[in-house]
């Protein structure tokens, strides 16, 4: 027996995998409706995106035109954590529940393809 099938063994005697194989976890989440909770969340990750970037180009021709690096020392981290704290607000709001079901899911078919039939056993 292979070392990668020994740890798929060790891996799918665990609660999670075996409840995920013997439940026969799906993605059928992502064929609701999202709630408004989740589409709150999903609005935040992209906000979190689109102010990353512009930002930071913003920052530099700022910094660039009057040579002030003070401005980028104090602004660049400030809003660089700004910009992860919407990003971690909008993981918590839209991923709890489909994080679940893409884990599961993963852990089903992964499991499934290295050990076969003896993942149901």
């Amino acid at each position: 027996m292979s070392i990668v099938k020994k740890i798929a063994l060790y891996i799918a005697r665990k609660d999670f995998c075996r409840k995920a194989i013997a439940e026969h976890a799906n993605l059928s989440i992502f064929k609701k409706k999202p709630s408004f909770r989740v589409i709150i969340g999903l609005v935040l990750l992209a906000f979190s995106y689109a102010i990353g970037l512009p930002v930071a180009i913003v920052l530099s021709i700022i910094v660039a035109s009057r040579g002030n690096a003070l401005i980028a020392a104090i602004a660049a981290p400030l809003l660089y954590g700004i910009s992860w704290l919407i990003f971690l607000v909008g993981v918590y709001l839209a991923g709890p529940e489909y994080g679940r079901a893409l884990s599961r899911w993963a852990a089903r078919v992964i499991l499934e393809k290295i050990l076969g039939d003896e993942a149901k056993t």
